[in-house]
């Protein structure tokens, strides 16, 4: 498979020690268990030898443990021991695992270790994962790690700090290798072996002018293949996929994924090169939105982290109570619509024994609507189709739902109400709410979306609450007009 500029070759992400191919949905859940039970059994050992004082075997058990196995084995010790397992790690490893650590356990460590220690830990780390420390530390303390950075570390890190959040120029590295169009490729190559233990990747090679304007890149295969006089410019590739500083984090998932990149560059307003976003910052990106969106589909409140489990009971409920509050308030429409037609149900009570299947039958048609219009805007399938065609598509399916369920719902409701009043006033209604319920879980998405406002929020306990109310005051409405218009025997 050919490379174009950083893809997912096979040759590149062998040499990486990457799997030659992506995992499927079965690979990955396979090596995400092997990889979780390595990390129980690694916790339960060191605690063991830790409580023992067996330092020297706790060493020894750590030594030929991945450094993210390390990390969640050592997140799950008694805080105590954490920093204890840590202090046993090598220097360098230390500052691996350090990176893969929960926020909650990274700022533990910071408190229990010596002045010293922290400084060096953070002065060592990568430009990207010291941003994001920095993002979860107190500001005081983060004005105390700056300013004992060294000078060019703490500039590199403040300008980091000056992008917005969850923006390309907050998720960069600085760490990547740049070269001139006048390098020869033997030349390029004597830099990238000089520059590559402390870049982040050299599988991306980025070609910039005297004013560092990005001007081309090149793979590593392509430069290893080139002859060792041909100069850069004549074997780079000039058409290169950039992102601004300010773009979204999403978008920058969103280009990743679709050209297969390991790497995207990062170019500022002047189109000057300033970093470049790795495929593995991007994984944990898509993993927050992805967190995000389903805390958002379930009417929770999300916090920064994935950290619901861990937290107390008091921010769980407010997580939940306010949304949960927001639909109480709108729920009570539906009461207020059952009682100021009190007198149909006075008349006729069995129909109140099919508000149920209505109101349920809508919310389960808008959930249905409003996910698969938040999953087009979140893959962007949905932008080819349009806003106008895809509400169309979703009213057309509604009521050809809606049709489909009457012919069971009309003979059944004949047979429990012994009325072709009730039954013809359930099965028109039903047809009426499928409609309205499909058409308002594709219409209300994509007005949040046109306003800027995250889709996800019109999900299944909104669209819900709303067909509720709608659909009563249809069904209640419905049965009333026939009603009064139908023989009293009918």
């Amino acid at each position: 498979m050919q490379a174009f500029g950083d893809r997912w070759v096979d040759a590149d992400r062998a040499a990486a020690g990457r799997a030659p191919h992506k995992l499927g949905s079965n690979g990955g859940a396979c090596v995400m268990s092997e990889s979780s039970a390595v990390a129980e059994v690694v916790a339960r050992q060191l605690e063991s030898l830790l409580e023992a004082s067996n330092y020297d075997g706790a060493k020894l058990l750590l030594q030929p443990v991945q450094p993210v196995d390390a990390a969640e084995a050592i997140g799950t010790l008694p805080r105590i021991l954490q920093a204890l397992a840590f202090r046993l790690l090598p220097k360098d490893e230390a500052i691996e695992v350090y990176e893969y650590l929960d926020p909650s356990v990274q700022q533990s460590l910071l408190e229990r270790l010596r002045s010293g220690e922290v400084l060096e830990l953070v002065e060592e780390m990568s430009p990207d994962d010291r941003v994001r420390l920095f993002d979860e530390l107190p500001a005081k303390v983060v004005r105390r790690l700056l300013a004992e950075l060294s000078p060019s570390e703490r500039r590199v890190t403040a300008q980091m700090l000056g992008y917005d959040a969850e923006t390309a120029g907050r998720l960069m590295t600085t760490e990547f290798i740049d070269l001139k169009e006048f390098h020869s490729a033997a030349q390029a190559l004597e830099i990238v072996r000089r520059r590559a233990r402390d870049t982040e990747t050299i599988y991306s090679l980025y070609v910039t002018d005297a004013s560092r304007h990005l001007s081309g890149m090149l793979s590593l295969r392509d430069l290893v293949t080139a002859e060792p006089e041909n100069r850069l410019g004549d074997v780079m590739t000039r058409e290169v996929v950039s992102v601004a500083t300010d773009t979204d984090q999403e978008e920058v998932a969103r280009v990743i994924q679709r050209y297969d990149f390991l790497a995207v560059p990062v170019v500022d307003r002047e189109q000057r090169l300033v970093g470049i976003v790795t495929v593995d910052d991007v994984i944990d990106v898509i993993q927050q939105e992805a967190t995000r969106d389903l805390y958002a589909a379930g009417a929770v409140q999300a916090g920064d982290e994935d950290d619901y489990f861990q937290s107390n009971l008091f921010t769980v409920a407010r997580r939940r109570v306010v949304w949960l509050m927001v639909l109480l308030i709108a729920n009570s429409g539906t009461a207020a619509v059952i009682a100021s037609e009190d007198a149909v149900l006075k008349k006729v009570v069995v129909l109140a024994a099919f508000i149920p299947l209505l109101i349920g039958t809508g919310g389960n048609v808008g959930a249905q609507s409003s996910t698969v219009v938040i999953r087009g805007l979140s893959t962007q399938r949905l932008q080819a189709l349009g806003p106008a065609l895809a509400i169309g598509r979703e009213f057309v399916a509604g009521a050809l739902l809606g049709l489909l369920m009457l012919v069971v719902v009309v003979p059944w409701a004949a047979y429990v109400s012994h009325s072709w009043v009730v039954a013809a006033a359930a099965g028109f209604s039903l047809v009426a709410i499928t409609t309205l319920a499909a058409t308002a879980g594709a219409a209300l998405p994509l007005l949040f979306n046109r306003f800027g406002l995250d889709p996800a929020l019109m999900s299944a306990p909104f669209i819900a609450t709303i067909t509720d109310v709608a659909g009563v005051f249809i069904y209640l409405h419905t049965a009333a007009w026939l009603i009064n218009r139908m023989p009293a025997g009918s």
